[in-house]
């Protein structure tokens, strides 16, 4: 009698380093709430670069990651051939039907073994793009021919939200028909009351907190969080401001905040982010690119409203003026906004319920992994793997 049951499709995942942050999230969810009847998957990452957040030490081990060298962010040619060996000789051993690779540089170099070795089908994850704030025009440009060149041989495109997906099919890269948007999909661990959370990070047990979660690098501008930060204490004497992150900038954050002495908080990365939002009654976001922004999402899952820099797919999480506010990169618009919220307890208290049922809808972990397994198995169907 013959076995009912189809053999695993056997899925390798490929993301340059797990720094904290929304692709680290993503992938590690992927990874561990795959059904294992249907899927056999394998996970492969570098190294975090020196002052990033390691998120599998802060969460705690994760089994079936492999660390593969040389696949860290930074690019050097030598770092780079030992990863494009190590990736090569996993997939000999792997044998996977699926490659799918997340971030710029593993989609690089994971994209390339994966058609030298005739893997079936590639996907690749666009959480955000390079396309704007991060490079010069002329390695930009590099950075869209390298993109266009993989598209062609890539079998379909994931792109975090709608506006990145745009973004990148006005610059060139792929055809519409290879795109599929799929927001990212969060979940949090029960949180504290707000009291205990505030008590547990040492801040005050009265009067708003607004805090920054994010990366303390160039793209996020985490001085414009300071600068609004300044603006408003006079305002606002029993505010609190809160920088959650880690990063190249925090030292000069430090200088800079320095005359806001205990109205500005430093918390370093947190493996306790419900904590965090627990405390916060507003969370602000100040970058000049985002893709679809994870802090936002788990910060309305968690019930707190937000401002944020309209940039790239934030207006897909944020819903302005129900949700949340939406404003210009101008540290007087920020400080505007987050001053409205601030003036009126009533307002935050209704954009934080709507935050809550709108990010329970559209932002699940379980609908985020639903959603890529059925994209699996549509891509099996299409290849004959099943």
């Amino acid at each position: 009698m013959t076995d009912p049951t189809p053999p695993r499709l056997r899925v390798m995942r490929v993301i340059a380093r797990l720094n904290v942050g929304g692709p680290a999230l993503e992938v590690t969810s992927l990874h561990e709430d795959h059904d294992p009847v249907r899927f056999d998957h394998r996970l492969l990452t570098g190294d975090v670069d020196p002052g990033e957040g390691d998120y599998l030490q802060l969460r705690g081990s994760t089994p079936g990651v492999e660390r593969v060298p040389g696949l860290g962010r930074s690019p050097d040619a030598f770092g780079d051939l030992r990863a494009l060996r190590a990736l090569a000789a996993e997939v000999r051993a792997f044998r996977p039907h699926i490659v799918h690779t997340h971030t710029a540089k593993a989609g690089v170099l994971g994209r390339v073994v994966a058609r030298a070795l005739r893997v079936p089908a590639v996907v690749h994850t666009y959480h955000g793009h390079l396309l704007h704030g991060y490079f010069s025009p002329g390695v930009t440009k590099a950075v869209v021919l390298t993109e266009r060149g993989l598209a062609r041989t890539t079998t379909r495109l994931v792109a975090g939200g709608t506006q990145v997906r745009d973004d990148l099919l006005e610059a060139g890269v792929g055809r519409p028909e290879q795109y599929v948007v799929t927001p990212p999909g969060v979940f949090l661990r029960p949180a504290p009351s707000p009291a205990e959370a505030r008590s547990a990070l040492d801040l005050p047990p009265g009067g708003p907190v607004v805090t920054l979660l994010a990366r303390l690098t160039g793209i996020k501008r985490p001085e414009r969080f300071v600068a609004a930060a300044r603006s408003l204490a006079v305002e606002h004497p029993d505010a609190t401001f809160v920088v959650c992150g880690d990063g190249e900038l925090l030292e000069a954050l430090r200088h800079q905040a320095a005359d806001l002495g205990d109205r500005i908080r430093f918390l370093g990365w947190r493996g306790d982010v419900e904590t965090v939002y627990a405390a916060t009654d507003l969370v602000v976001l100040t970058s000049d690119n985002e893709g679809m922004p994870v802090s936002l999402m788990e910060a309305a899952l968690a019930g707190v409203p937000a401002v944020s820099t309209s940039v790239g797919s934030v207006g897909e999480v944020v819903e302005d003026g129900v949700t949340g506010l939406l404003c210009s990169t101008d540290v007087t618009a920020i400080s505007s906004a987050v001053g409205r919220l601030l003036s009126s307890p009533a307002l935050r208290e209704r954009m934080g319920t709507a935050a809550a049922v709108r990010a329970a809808a559209l932002f699940g972990r379980s609908r985020l992994v639903a959603d890529t397994e059925r994209l699996y198995e549509q891509i099996a169907v299409e290849k004959g793997l099943c």
